[in-house]
């Protein structure tokens, strides 16, 4: 007897009481869930959907109703990134549906970078007959032990009747709370098992949805806010630092309110860019491993630090004990309980929904006529941006990446989405460019995958078809995922491609310089023979061109951006041009490198990492 909870709607479902088979019932709750598009790749465990799907949009196009594409990549991995993409740029849950086996293990990364960077996504993946699971069946895989251990949640189907109700629940973990990926393993037969389709009913998960009701009801009240108010009060330079969590729950505006109603100034992780509009005058910009000069000083002068949907992690608080050092307290608003003092020690803390504390915070703030003057403080920030602004050589005779994102930026104004790879492009990418609003701003944070990019780019394409779209890549970062150029001009995207190519890992490079006595040991591409533009134009890209003289740079980036289908533009840099400012891992803001053209602080001797410090 199944234990689902059915939850009829008050008209019922139109389809509610038909026969149908349990691919049928996969492909209309994923209508019914607002699906827009959907990422995969087909193989024989999962078959039966993907001819669902086919069978749904040709009764769409009979209908006159707008169809739900199926977008095919080069491989999985590009599926399990476009639908990230796609996740991270509307904030809505990501679809990708591949078969078993090494369909299914090539959405691990996918799968892992997702629940690290807290995006919606539901993974469905076909899996071999009930009857011949645990055989070593063909493209058999222990799906629910190897994605148990990187997704939010995972499920495997086992009664057909249970089908209908997992997939909704699915999506309901996946957009709740935290976001994260939810997989859902789907054995052949249940996708050819036929049964009545009820139209609602989610799964009993009481547990959770207890928490996500204490969540939901949660509000922050009086009490808490004079506490908050009363540190505040005592605050001569009171800091708000920004994370993903701010993006992911929507709280972009509350933030903006609170921060001007008090004039508290902003500095966002890598995740956290596009929290607060990067023109804005309270926008201290990107901090931690390669922030800007000036949002790192300003975090060891802020005297309280509100952290906003943030996790103090290693790229931002390389050394708690010395992280934002002259805090005399610090207030941690977090949707999620574990990790409020996991890494660093608040005086004062919220679990719950962040824009609704916000909002909360800012009506207490105004009840009580709260108006601080931070005159003194703003003064100070504007003097850390004059004289620890962002620079590179600019006479170099060499084009310098940072001039190629300067001219993008100056074309985009802030208003292009922009996904990257990994590496050194990326980080030049969240230094030098405008971000206006949330989710336009794509990247792998926690995980760094290189590959990201490109799929990422597509997705957010589909979700966005009259939006300007950026990949910045790198040379190294392209080739992971480099088959889904040919998905661009397949479905006649005008994703722009840019590759910043300096012939090697750059990031690693750089790294090897500075700690390894400049031993290129695998890093270096310069041998290599790939030719990026004939493989752009053997995958269709009419506009493909090398880029590799200064005087040349802003005619080619205009005529890159205006390009009114696919563009695809190579850049050849300097080799040596690095990423600076860096904090180096295991060291604090004060051992900040910012290289020959960003001024210091302090006099810092560049030493070697420990043996166990991470990359």
């Amino acid at each position: 007897m199944s234990d689902t909870v059915i939850q009829p709607r008050p008209l019922g479902h139109p389809l509610a009481g038909q026969t149908m088979s349990g691919a049928r019932m996969i492909m209309q709750v994923l209508a019914d869930e607002g699906v827009t598009a959907i990422f995969g790749y087909s193989g024989g465990a999962i078959l039966p959907t993907y001819d669902a799907v086919f069978l749904y949009n040709e009764q769409q196009i009979r209908a006159g109703e707008p169809q739900i594409p199926l977008i095919v990549p080069a491989n999985e991995q590009g599926a399990g990134f476009m639908a990230a993409g796609y996740a991270r740029a509307t904030g809505r849950v990501g679809v990708c549906i591949v078969t078993s086996g090494p369909g299914a293990t090539n959405t691990v990364t996918p799968v892992r970078d997702s629940m690290a960077d807290s995006v919606p996504m539901v993974v469905i993946c076909g899996q071999v007959a009930r009857a011949s699971i645990g055989t070593d069946a063909f493209q058999e895989a222990p799906v629910p032990s190897i994605m148990g251990s990187v997704a939010k949640h995972i499920f495997l189907v086992t009664d057909p009747t249970r089908l209908e109700a997992t997939i909704r629940t699915a999506f309901e973990i996946a957009r709740t709370g935290r976001p994260g990926p939810v997989v859902v393993d789907v054995p052949k037969d249940v996708q050819n098992w036929e049964g009545v389709f009820q139209g609602s009913g989610i799964l009993p998960i009481p547990g959770y949805r207890r928490r996500m009701t204490d969540l939901f009801h949660r509000a922050l009240d009086d009490l808490e806010a004079a506490k908050f108010f009363e540190m505040l009060g005592e605050a001569k330079r009171p800091l708000i630092y920004a994370g993903g969590g701010v993006i992911n729950s929507n709280a972009a505006v509350p933030l903006a309110d609170f921060a001007e109603s008090f004039g508290i100034p902003v500095v966002t992780t890598l995740m956290g860019i596009g929290a607060i509009d990067t023109q804005h005058k309270l926008a201290m910009h990107m901090l931690g491993m390669h922030g800007t000069a000036y949002a790192n000083y300003t975090v060891d002068d802020a005297d309280f630090l509100i952290a906003v949907g943030s996790r103090f992690d290693d790229r931002v608080a390389g050394v708690p004990a010395r992280f934002a050092r002259n805090a005399k307290r610090i207030a941690h608003l977090d949707i999620d309980r574990a990790e409020v003092n996991k890494v660093k020690r608040v005086q004062w803390s919220y679990v719950g929904q962040l824009p609704e504390a916000l909002q909360a915070l800012l009506a207490y703030g105004r009840r009580k006529k709260f108006a601080p003057d931070y005159s003194a403080w703003h003064a100070e920030l504007a003097e850390l941006k004059r004289v620890y602004a962002m620079n590179y050589d600019r006479n170099s005779n060499l084009i310098q990446p940072y001039y190629v994102i300067e001219e993008i930026n100056r074309l985009t104004g802030g208003e292009a989405i922009i996904a990257t790879g990994v590496g050194q492009h990326q980080m030049w990418a969240a230094q030098y460019c405008d971000f206006r609003q949330p989710r336009l701003w794509l990247t792998s944070g926690s995980m760094g995958t290189m590959g990201f990019g490109l799929p990422a780019a597509i997705g957010a394409q589909i979700a966005n078809p009259r939006r300007l779209v950026i990949d910045i890549d790198g040379d190294s970062s392209i080739r992971m995922n480099m088959g889904e150029l040919e998905t661009v001009t397949t479905y006649d995207l005008p994703v722009k491609v840019v590759v910043l190519n300096n012939f090697g890992d750059g990031m690693v490079k750089q790294w090897q310089k500075l700690f390894h006595h400049g031993r290129f040991a695998s890093s270096d591409r310069s041998l290599h023979k790939k030719d990026f533009i004939k493989a752009a134009q053997a995958d269709g890209f009419q506009y493909a061109v090398r880029l590799d003289r200064k005087e040349d740079v802003p005619r080619v980036i205009q005529e890159f951006i205006n390009f009114p289908g696919p563009a695809f533009l190579e850049v050849i840099i300097d080799r040596d041009a690095g990423v600076y400012p860096m904090v180096g891992p295991g060291k604090s803001y004060d051992e900040m490198i910012t290289g020959d053209h960003i001024p210091s602080r302090y006099k810092v001797n560049i030493t070697t990492p420990g043996a166990s410090e991470m990359f």
